[in-house]
């Protein structure tokens, strides 16, 4: 039988604790403020959030931690805010991951001590402003001159790429033209403060407002060669690979903020009277509740199905395909389960669900973007029927 071990629930509780005590107490100041809270970046990285999948040389877990375990950390900030969640799960799958996976040792030795620690963060630049499911369109262009790169072009949607700690950011960026005449993609490492390298301001965002999202704008941007991430030409294939697991990431955090839908409306049904009686005990209440119950079981093992799956890769003894059509079925359903939880605990409370003095108000306008970022809902219906061998 599937179930996590008791370490993971352990851990579960630690992160839980941590969520409650450093993050509930605030995050509503934070998110009406739209406030990136960096103090709070080095705790989660004292607390060994951002090492969960890094070796031990680079200040990681090691073998105590596994790609299971940073799901549960995601899903447990995710209940309290799905911004801080967000926070962590682009902090490790978008910035520490690929240069942890295709990184020279030096770059590995330059990076992830200080992303591992919290000390800094990183992103990773791949939409652009006319290319976002299609990123076989990057426009984006980086030419070789000497021992350097320059870089020309403009990424959007990018988070954790313009915080006081940010350090780098990796960007996807036509290299050249293949035999058959598509682009050739390479990822290239971009410091923060290159010169030509411009973080536009934060956007003004429906939600995950406490979230730093920027756009980035290269005018002339060099880098040396060395900041060449993995091979040349290989870029569309790594971050293809990368999505792979923020899928299963993004799918954690929907489990969050439906399990904290599913905990708040329940509470709320109880307490709430009408006519002289609980709300709860009316089965319009109540048949809602119980639906998204069911909705919050699958999600979480979909979920932790594909983790599994990617830890079981790790070792060996699984393919990538069983991990990429997992990743794409859990992401599918528990995104658009968490969209569904925030509107039933919306209605559930009623006009108070209107209010931005309510959680479930802010649930409701995070929960969207879930269905949108790490590819659409569409792209994974998409990707599912290929798995399926349909010609899709």
């Amino acid at each position: 039988m599937f179930e996590l071990s008791q370490d993971h629930e352990d851990f579960r509780m630690v992160v839980r604790d941590f969520a409650e005590k450093e993050v509930a107490p605030n995050i509503a100041k934070w998110d009406a403020a739209a406030y990136f809270p960096t103090d709070l970046v080095p705790k989660m990285g004292h607390l060994g959030l951002f090492g969960l999948v890094v070796p031990e040389e680079y200040g990681g877990a090691g073998d105590a931690g596994d790609f299971t375990s940073l799901c549960v950390a995601i899903e447990e900030l995710g209940r309290v805010d799905q911004s801080i969640g967000i926070t962590l799960s682009a902090g490790v799958g978008l910035g520490i991951n690929p240069i942890l996976t295709y990184g020279t040792e030096e770059q590995k030795q330059r990076f992830l001590p200080d992303l591992v620690a919290g000390r800094a963060l990183a992103g990773f630049g791949l939409t652009e402003p006319e290319a976002g499911s299609d990123a076989g369109a990057t426009r984006t262009r980086a030419v070789r001159d000497g021992d350097e790169w320059v870089l020309n072009g403009a990424k959007a949607f990018i988070t954790n790429s313009g915080t006081d700690i940010t350090s780098v950011v990796t960007v996807t960026a036509r290299t050249g033209t293949n035999e058959d005449g598509s682009p050739q993609v390479s990822a290239i490492m971009v410091p923060a403060g290159t010169t030509g390298f411009v973080v536009e301001p934060a956007y003004h965002k429906l939600g995950w407002h406490v979230s730093d999202t920027h756009g980035l704008t290269f005018e002339d941007c060099r880098v040396p060669a060395d900041h060449l991430l993995g091979e040349e030409g290989e870029g569309f294939k790594q971050f293809l690979k990368t999505l792979d697991d923020g899928r299963i990431a993004i799918s954690a955090l929907a489990v969050g903020c439906a399990q904290a839908c599913l905990e708040l409306a329940t509470d709320y049904a109880k307490t709430r009277t009408a006519f002289g009686r609980p709300i709860g005990v009316n089965q319009g209440v109540s048949f809602q509740l119980a639906d998204l119950a069911v909705m919050v079981e699958g999600a979480r093992l979909l979920t932790y199905k594909a983790a599994w799956l990617k830890d079981e890769l790790h070792a060996g003894k699984r393919s990538v395909k069983e991990v990429k059509q997992a990743a794409a079925i859990a992401k599918l359903y528990s995104t658009e389960a968490a969209v569904t939880a925030t509107r039933i605990a919306t209605q559930v409370f009623g006009g108070n669900g209107f209010m931005e003095e309510y959680p479930v108000a802010r649930f409701y306008r995070d929960a969207k973007i879930l269905e949108i970022g790490e590819g659409t809902s569409e792209v994974q219906r998409m990707l599912i029927a290929r798995g399926l061998g349909l010609p899709a």
